[in-house]
C-alpha cells in the first residue's frame, strides 16, 4: 500500500466539515507556520521538498516562490489555479469536492510564506457546485479565526476569495487567468514580465495549482526532507492521477512517484487492468495535450527500461519515444479505439478553445481540425498526412502561450506512432465510414491491407 498524503482521510465521514477535518490534524500547518516559522523558512522547506508544480509544467514550487518580488509597500498575491479544463483530468475537482479544507489550509500557509494578505481561488466555471463547497468551507474558516484579521491570535491577516471562471480552457494559463481575474478577456500575456514580478493588478503574484498548494501543509508539518524521501530522484512526493478509458477501475488515485506504469495499470490497488479481454493499444499519460504512446512504449522505454510514473521516465526518449506526466490525466485505449478520431476530437477541442490572439494557433488549430475531420470521414488525401505535420510544426513554438504546443503535440505523436492508421483511413474510406469501424475489425486485423496497397 503506497503512502497517502492528500487522500489519507478522503473517506472519513464528514471530512468536508471543519470539525472533522480539524479532528484529523487539519490546520496544524497554519498553527505551526504562523507561530513558530518565518516566511523564509517555509519557502526553504518547500525548496527542500522538491515539490514540483502539479498542474502540468512540473516546475519546482520552492524556486518559483523564491522569484517573488518583494518591493516595499506593494501588495503580493497568491492565486490558486483551479481552472481544471484539461481533457482527461479531474483530480482537482475530486480534491476540492471531498476535502475542501485541505486546499484552504494550503492557501493560508502558502499565503503567509509569500507575505500575501489577499488570495484567490480561480475555479473553472463548470464547477459551479464546487464553488458552493469552497465558499461554505471558507465561511467556516473565517468563523473559526483561521481567516480574516489576526489569524489564531497572531498579527497575520488574510482574506480568501473564490472567483468563478467563464468556462474557457485558455484561462488555465496563468497570465490569461490573471487577466480574467481582473475582469478582462482571458488572453495570455507576453512574458516577461512574469507574474512573480508583475502579476495580478501589476503586483507580484504566485499562481499555483490546487494539488500543489494542497501538498504544502504536509511539507510544513513534517519537513521538506521528509517529503523529498518519498518518490524517486527529482520526482518527489505523491501525485494525483485521473484515470479513465478502457480500464476496470477508473477514478482518482494518489501514487508515490516512481511506481511502475505496469503496476499502476494492472494491480488491483489501482486500475485493475483492461476493462475487457481486448489488448492495450495506446495511452495518454498526462492529459490530452501530451503525446500519445503506443503499446510497445507504455511499459518499457525505447532503451528497454521499466517505464515509471515519474516526470523523467515518462519523458524518456523525448517526443520520439516518450511523453509527459503533465497534469496526470491518464487515458487508456484498447484496440477498438480509433486514433484518428481521437486525434480529431482533441484538435476540435483546441480549435474551439484557442483565444485567437496568435495567428499560428488561431488559424493552425482550425486547419488541423478540418484536415483530421476530412480523413476521419473518408475524404482524406495521401498528401494530408504531410500537410498535418507541416501545420503542427508551424504552430509549435510560435505562440505566446503553450496552447499552440498542446494542440500540435498530439497530432505529431499520433502520426509518428500510428501513421499506418491514417493511411488506412485515406486508402479505404468505405471501411471507416461507420464510427465503430475498429470495434468488430480492429486495425491489427486490417493492417496488412495498408502494406499491400500501392500509392
Amino acid at each position: 500500500m503506497s503512502k497517502k498524503i492528500l487522500l489519507e482521510h478522503i473517506n472519513v465521514p464528514g471530512i468536508e466539515t471543519l470539525e472533522v477535518y480539524r479532528s484529523k490534524g487539519g490546520y496544524a500547518s497554519v498553527e505551526k507556520a504562523l507561530k513558530t516559522m518565518t516566511q523564509e523558512s517555509i519557502v526553504e522547506e518547500v525548496k527542500k521538498s522538491g515539490l514540483r508544480g502539479r498542474g502540468g509544467a512540473g516546475f519546482p514550487t520552492g524556486m518559483k516562490w523564491s522569484f517573488l518580488a518583494k518591493p516595499e509597500g506593494v501588495a503580493r498575491y497568491l492565486v490558486c489555479n483551479a481552472d481544471e479544463s484539461e481533457p482527461g483530468t479531474f483530480k482537482d475537482r475530486y480534491l476540492m469536492e471531498k476535502i475542501p479544507h485541505l486546499l484552504i489550509e494550503g492557501m493560508i500557509t502558502s499565503s503567509f510564506a509569500l507575505g500575501a494578505n489577499t488570495s484567490y481561488i480561480y475555479v473553472r466555471g463548470e464547477y459551479f457546485y464546487i464553488i458552493k463547497i469552497l465558499e461554505k468551507a471558507i465561511d467556516d474558516a473565517y468563523k473559526a479565526g483561521l481567516l480574516g484579521k489576526n489569524i489564531l491570535g497572531t498579527e497575520y491577516n488574510l482574506d480568501l476569495h473564490v472567483h468563478a471562471g467563464a468556462g474557457a480552457y485558455i484561462c488555465g494559463e496563468e497570465t490569461a487567468l490573471l487577466e480574467s481575474l481582473e475582469g478582462k478577456r482571458g488572453n495570455p500575456r507576453i512574458k516577461p514580465p512574469f507574474p512573480a514580478i508583475a502579476g495580478l493588478y501589476a503586483s507580484p503574484t504566485i499562481v499555483n495549482n490546487v494539488e500543489t498548494l494542497a501538498a504544502v501543509p504536509s511539507i510544513v508539518n513534517n519537513g521538506g526532507e521528509w517529503y523529498a524521501g518519498i518518490g524517486i530522484g527529482r520526482s518527489t512526493g505523491t501525485k494525483l492521477i485521473s484515470a479513465s478509458g478502457h480500464i476496470k477501475n477508473p477514478g482518482v488515485y494518489e501514487i508515490e512517484l516512481g511506481l511502475s506504469v505496469y503496476e499502476f495499470m494492472n494491480s488491483d490497488e489501482y486500475l485493475g487492468g483492461m476493462s475487457s479481454d481486448r489488448p492495450l493499444k495506446a495511452f495518454v499519460p498526462g492529459g490530452s495535450s501530451v503525446p500519445i504512446l503506443p503499446a510497445n512504449l507504455i511499459y518499457k522505454t525505447a532503451a528497454g527500461e521499466d517505464r515509471l510514473m515519474t516526470y523523467e521516465s515518462l519523458s524518456d526518449g523525448g517526443f520520439a519515444t516518450g511523453s509527459m506526466l503533465g497534469s496526470g490525466g491518464f487515458i487508456v485505449y484498447d484496440d477498438t479505439a480509433c486514433i484518428v478520431r481521437n486525434t480529431w476530437n482533441f484538435s476540435r477541442f483546441y480549435h474551439h478553445e484557442s483565444c485567437g490572439q496568435c495567428t499560428p494557433c488561431r488559424e493552425g488549430t482550425g486547419w488541423l481540425e478540418k484536415v483530421l475531420h476530412r480523413i476521419e470521414n473518408g475524404h482524406g488525401r495521401e498528401e494530408d498526412i504531410e500537410l498535418l505535420l507541416s501545420i503542427q510544426s508551424k504552430i509549435e513554438g510560435n505562440t505566446i502561450c503553450p496552447l499552440g504546443d498542446a494542440a500540435s503535440w498530439p497530432v505529431a505523436a499520433a502520426i509518428r506512432h500510428f501513421r499506418e492508421e491514417f493511411e488506412y483511413h485515406i486508402r479505404f474510406p468505405e471501411k471507416i465510414k461507420h464510427r465503430d469501424h475498429f470495434v468488430n475489425e480492429p486495425f491489427e486485423k486490417v493492417r496488412h491491407l495498408v502494406a499491400k496497397q500501392t500509392v
